[in-house]
């Protein structure tokens, strides 16, 4: 068994499901530890955070970011095999985290291990950040890692997230940016009556479909550079008591947007409210901000992401801004760069969640040839 894999499936063993780390960065500091690097334990409500770092304070610093928390399996007669037991068959591993995202950072692991190894005076320094608190609520861990770099002044100058991001084949993707994502639970309040007497009520649904039909129709952008239109999707209604006879007293209204860098979260807040204002609505709502949107420029890190990935998956790669959120969103606006390539993502949150060996045997070399080029 190689290295990597040994690792993924130590990591997959232990059952994390978000907020839970159970003990996979301590296994992970355990090992870097050995090899030299300064180890940071920054634990947060119920979420475990590591920062592991080697090299001096000279020079760039390029951190890997990953999580160790994963989604819950469901039930677990719908798998093959038990989503906590890995396990090899026909060339791929199979469980809970395969792809999402214990491949990647077992990769990282022995990547910066070998770094280190060949390279132990390599300028600027090489740093690891993990954390559980990735596929939660995302509040306790690298949002809050993040203000405590902030505070003390801790500098990264590029990021590689090993978030799942290729399509086809390693490296046919890489991600230059993502988008922010901002939610709404919109509160319209009427007055509940009897269907017969709408003029005793004021029914608060026939009063808001107007407002949401322009917020769903409205173009918000054209884009910006490689990101898509902003959008708004509307993902929940809930009003009534349940009888048909029965005019409801107030509606709840669940909406997203996605938004790309000609928005800030603030300013897109404000147009919504003004837009449900104008429709004469008696509403309140409660804004989550997920993270703003943010893109990686030409530079350094971009390039050299650019000639790796095509080294490896033998294809120039697609440079995309789609899909959800990362953590790195918390991590740019300190001011690195970010980037985020990883394993094929086909399989990712659902059953029988797997990585290809030969994919996951790749990946260390992947990772070492980027430290190579912009530290080694």
């Amino acid at each position: 068994m190689s290295a990597v894999l040994d690792l993924a499936c130590a990591l997959i063993a232990r059952p994390s499901v978000t907020p839970e780390d159970a003990g996979c960065q301590a296994l992970v500091a355990e090992r870097l530890q050995v090899t030299g690097f300064g180890i940071e334990h920054l634990r947060f409500g119920e979420v475990d955070n590591l920062w592991a770092t080697h090299g001096g304070d000279e020079g760039p610093v390029l951190g890997l970011l990953g999580h160790t928390d994963v989604v819950p399996p469901g039930p677990r007669e719908a798998w093959a095999s038990d989503p906590f037991v890995p396990e090899v068959r026909d060339g791929v591993l199979y469980g809970r985290g395969a792809a999402d995202m214990k491949g990647s950072v077992a990769a990282f692991v022995i990547a910066l291990e070998r770094f280190v190894a060949a390279h132990p005076r390599h300028r600027g320094k090489v740093a690891l950040l993990l954390t559980s608190d990735e596929e939660g609520d995302a509040i306790d861990g690298v949002r809050k890692v993040a203000e405590v770099f902030r505070e003390r002044g801790e500098r990264m100058d590029w990021c590689i997230t090993g978030e799942p991001s290729s399509k086809s084949v390693l490296g046919d993707l890489l991600r230059v940016g993502r988008r922010g994502s901002l939610s709404a639970t919109l509160s319209v309040h009427g007055v509940q009556g009897h269907v017969a007497y709408p003029e005793k009520a004021r029914n608060p649904v026939h009063q808001t479909l107007p407002a949401l039909a322009e917020l769903a129709a409205r173009r918000w952008d054209e884009g910006y550079e490689t990101f898509p239109p902003t959008s708004l999707q509307i993902s929940n209604l809930h009003a009534g008591t349940g009888a048909n006879n029965v005019i409801p007293g107030e509606l709840q209204v669940l909406f997203n947007l996605r938004y790309n860098p000609h928005w800030r979260a603030e300013q897109l807040e404000a147009e919504c409210e003004a837009l449900l204002r104008r429709h004469a609505l008696d509403f309140d709502i409660r804004w989550h901000r997920s993270g703003e949107p943010f893109h990686t420029p030409e530079g350094p890190l971009r390039a050299a992401a650019r000639e790796v990935l095509a080294q490896f998956s033998g294809v120039t790669p697609e440079e995309s801004t789609g899909g959800g959120t990362s953590d790195a969103r918390f991590i740019a606006p300190l001011g690195a760069q970010c980037v985020e390539i990883g394993p094929v993502n086909a399989s990712i949150h659902k059953v029988d969640e797997r990585i290809r060996v030969d994919e996951l045997e790749a990946l260390p070399g992947l990772y070492l040839a980027l430290m190579e080029r912009l530290l080694g």
